[in-house]
This record gives C-alpha cells, structure tokens and sequence, in this order.
C-alpha cells in the first residue's frame, strides 16, 4: 500500500516581512516505511538573499534530501510542529483527538516557531498582522484552564479562535502568543497542578541566570486577576513598520539529529552539541562559552527538564547563532547524592556534578582553568542571590521553601572519582 501527503514550504527570509516559497515537502508511505523529502525550488535557490532552512540537514543545494527518521520529518519541520499543548489545543478545534502527522502540520496556526510556513498552493499565504493582545490574557487564561479540564470552553466563537490560534509554540504546559504595540510575547499560564508559584519562580529563575551571565529571553509576569503569567519576548520575532522580521529556528534536538524516544536518548549530549555548534554557528567561542555557563547553570540550579528541545539555534541572517536560554525551571527533587541533567554533560555520562561538567571542557574550546572559573562563578552567584531574586521577582517566602533544596545539592561539588560505582566513559 502506498500514500501520500506533500504541501510547499514557505520561510521568511532574512530582512523581510512576507512569505517566500522555499520549496516543496513530501511524506511517502510504502508498506508502512514513511519516507520523507524536500526539494529546494530553482528559483529559490538562485535568488541572492536565499539561505538554508537548518544547517544540520537541509543545506541549500540542488537535489531532493531525504529522511526515513522521525516518520519522514526533517528536524527542522518537526520544530515548527505543535508540540502537547498545541496539539491539544488543535484536536479540540477540530473535534478529534487523533490527527494524521501531517494535519498537526498544516493547521498549526501562524504564530509558529521560527521562520517556517506550510501550505497547499504553490504561492505562499498572507502573514497574519494581528495577535491576541495582551489584555486579553485573563480571557486566554480563563479557555486555557478549560480546556486543560476537558469543559467546554465558554465563550463566542472569536474569543475561542483567539485562543485557538495561539498554541504552536510546543511544550506541555498552557500558552499562548500575545503581542502589545512594541513586540511579541509567549504567554506561559499558570497549570492548576503547579505546587508553588510556577511564572513568578521561572520569572526568578531567568534573572538569577542573567545575574550569572547568561543571555536569557527577556521576560516579565503580569497579574491576571488572583494568578500570574510568565511572558516571554519572542526571541525570533522583531516589530516592525512593516510587519514582523522572523528568525529561523531549529532545536537542538535537530542539530543532533536525535529523537524524543527512550531509545534515542544516548544521543542528548552537551558535549555533541557543542561540536554541532562549533561546525554552525557564526561565533562559536562565544557560543560555546555561553553553552558551558548554561549547562553549569542547569546542574547548580537542578534544572533537570534542560532536553534538547530546550535548546535551540537561530538565523536572523545567513549565520546561526545559540538563541537566549528559555524554559529555566529549577526541580527540587529528592535526591540529594546525585541528580542527572537530561543531556550528557561529561566523563561520568549525566551526572550534574562539578567534576563531571570540568571533564569536556575541551569541547566547549575552554581550558580546564576556564571552565573552573565559569562554575565557580555561577555557583557563588546562586548561592548569594537566589533567595533574593526569586522574592523580588514576586515569589513568596513558601515558594522559595519548596523550591530550596533544587539549589546546590549535596552531590554537585562530590569528586566524581571517589564515589561507589562512577565509571568514566570516554568522551
């Protein structure tokens, strides 16, 4: 048995404002084997202002590329797909709960990651100008909560549509896209499960990161009646008179050619990563430095939810850069003689402890002296300050109690070396 599903692929190209029709995807199934393939169009190719879609596996060149992996989606697809809360939000609009792979793509609305579009016809869509605003947060919130309850959202069909067009941003917990008169947001709701405070710790959290070092998102909470919402600037957005400038956008998890699945997990590596960022990125000293300090960071922090799709690369222009550090969220679990990054950070596999992180200093072009230096720092700045920048940051004394025991647990400064059972794998 053989199917079929294409649709054009669009991108905004660097410096504009509108769609441009960049070349044709395909998804071919045959006896159950999906297949995937794109095709560059000519007349893309050989405009001057043309650039690649993802620096990993659609390079801008003649030819088809092709892919079995992912059910016959490239990463860079894949990344501008709805991730939980998108597809939840989709099914409910289209009064189902399974969807083809290929129906999740072509109805994720057009506040998605990145730079990408897709569509049937040849000559790509009108950008939409228009947003939710950021007034409408409590209605946003209100539908959000609903939806997440699995009631009927109470509400005229506008004010549903609002809601329905803002959730291609991936990621499980509720958001939604708003934007003001200045820029674009990622609204990040509160979820009704949440133990403390969860915006207004990220919130925290993100200025502790900056207070490190880090380039981080810029961000900032705003009350919606009784409750707050984190909201994020859009790092791959820019306003302007004309519209809004997008930047592509392709997740770690595509720059290690990698899977969400168990399976594929041996491949979610810092020390990978850093050598993807060193072929890709247009200052990859600085990039990687900056990778360093965020992995340090995630391991004094026990922000153990650092998997590669939270980390992602970006084109403003031709080169890719490491974008600003997002989804920082501290996790205060039990354990107190080892804690475990999702990602490889060195010799001793994922253990988020400080000889650990020291041994691939080499991949991130750091002397050993170096990379002691920038843990040692971040260390000493969370220490002397995350009380403080979480309360400033409207997080209250018990927020702050049931999040301490994420900060600097006892195994982080252990020597690796010494303990029962830690074996060196080669790196």
């Amino acid at each position: 048995m053989t199917a079929e599903r294409e649709c054009y692929v669009y991108v905004v190209l660097p410096g504009e404002t509108a769609f441009t029709t960049a070349g044709r995807f395909r998804v071919e199934q045959i006896d159950g084997v999906a297949t995937g393939r794109f095709v560059y169009r000519r007349a893309y190719r050989e405009r001057a202002d043309a650039v690649e879609l993802d620096p990993a596996e659609l390079r801008l060149a003649a030819g088809a590329f092709e892919t079995v992996r992912l059910g016959g989606f490239f990463g860079a697809v894949r990344d501008a797909m709805p991730d939980y809360w998108g597809r939840l939000v989709i099914e409910r609009a289209a009064g189902a709960t399974v969807l083809d792979e290929f129906d999740y793509l072509l109805r994720g609305p057009d506040d998605r990651a990145g730079a990408l579009g897709f569509g049937l016809n040849v000559e790509p869509p009108p950008v939409r100008p228009h947003f939710n605003g950021v007034l409408q947060l409590d209605v946003l919130q209100r539908q959000a909560e609903a939806l997440l309850a699995g009631e009927a959202v109470d509400s005229p069909p506008s004010l549903e549509r609002l809601l329905m067009l803002g959730t291609s941003m991936g990621g499980a917990r509720p958001k939604a896209v708003v934007a003001d008169s200045a820029r674009s947001y990622l609204a990040k709701f509160p979820h009704p499960d949440d133990r403390w405070n969860h915006p207004r710790v990220e919130h925290g959290v993100l200025t502790l990161a900056r207070a490190c070092g880090i380039n981080v998102a810029e961000h900032r909470c705003s009350a919606v009646g009784h409750r707050e919402v984190l909201l994020l600037n859009r790092f791959d957005r820019r306003k302007t008179a004309a519209g809004y400038q997008r930047a592509r956008m392709v997740s770690a998890l595509t720059l290690l050619r990698a899977d969400e699945s168990a399976t594929e997990r041996g491949n979610w590596s810092y020390l990978l990563l850093a050598d993807e960022i060193r072929r890709s990125s247009g200052a990859p000293r600085d990039d990687l430095r900056e990778l360093f300090t965020r992995m340090c960071f995630n391991a004094v922090v026990s922000n153990l939810d650092d998997h590669p799709r939270n980390h992602a690369v970006i084109g403003w222009q031709r080169q890719w850069r490491l974008s600003p550090a997002y989804d920082l969220v501290p996790s205060p679990v039990v354990a107190q003689q080892r804690r475990d990054l999702a990602m490889v950070c060195g010799r001793f596999g994922r253990w988020a402890n400080r000889e650990n992180l020291l041994s691939g200093a080499g991949r991130f072009l750091l002397s050993q002296s170096e990379a002691a230096a920038i843990f040692d720092h971040v260390r000493t700045t969370v220490n002397a300050r995350w009380r403080e920048l979480l309360r400033q940051a409207g997080a209250s004394k018990a927020d702050c109690d049931a999040v301490a025991s994420a900060f600097d647990y006892a195994g982080l400064m252990q020597p690796a070396t010494q303990r029962s059972g830690a074996t060196p794998t080669a790196i």
